[in-house]
């Protein structure tokens, strides 16, 4: 699915611009152990942006396979809410947001086994 390609590639692009942001934007503002965050949710962001790639080229080889696209739209909700919990967290100082941040976690995780299962099934 092309979608899965655009994701991706706007992920990656919002990714490396927040990431820029964090090191140049944020780095007086605040403190180190808040930009540690902000960099943590950075790096799952980037690294889902390029699972979410990586889905988009699956779903062209393997087209019959409901798991896969199923597998990006998960990854893509960990990212958000992943990234985008710890990155509201961080601007706006309000902790109690980092009891979402295991939600995304889990949904990474989903994505992933989901991607893990679809290959076993193409496989067998």
């Amino acid at each position: 699915m092309k979608i899965f390609v655009l994701l991706g590639s706007l992920s990656a692009f919002l990714g490396v611009a927040l990431g820029a942001f964090g090191a140049h934007g944020l780095k007086n503002r605040v403190t180190p152990d808040m930009l540690a965050v902000w960099q943590t949710g950075v790096q799952y962001h980037l690294v889902h942006a390029l699972g979410l790639l990586l889905i988009g080229i699956l779903c062209h080889l393997l087209p019959e396979t409901s798991l896969v696209r199923s597998a990006g739209w998960f990854l893509l909700s960990g990212t958000v809410l992943f990234s985008g919990s710890l990155y509201v967290m961080v601007l706006s100082d309000i902790r109690a947001l980092g009891m979402i941040t295991p939600l995304g976690g889990v949904a990474f995780l989903v994505g992933w086994l989901m991607l893990a299962v679809a290959g076993w099934q193409h496989a067998a």
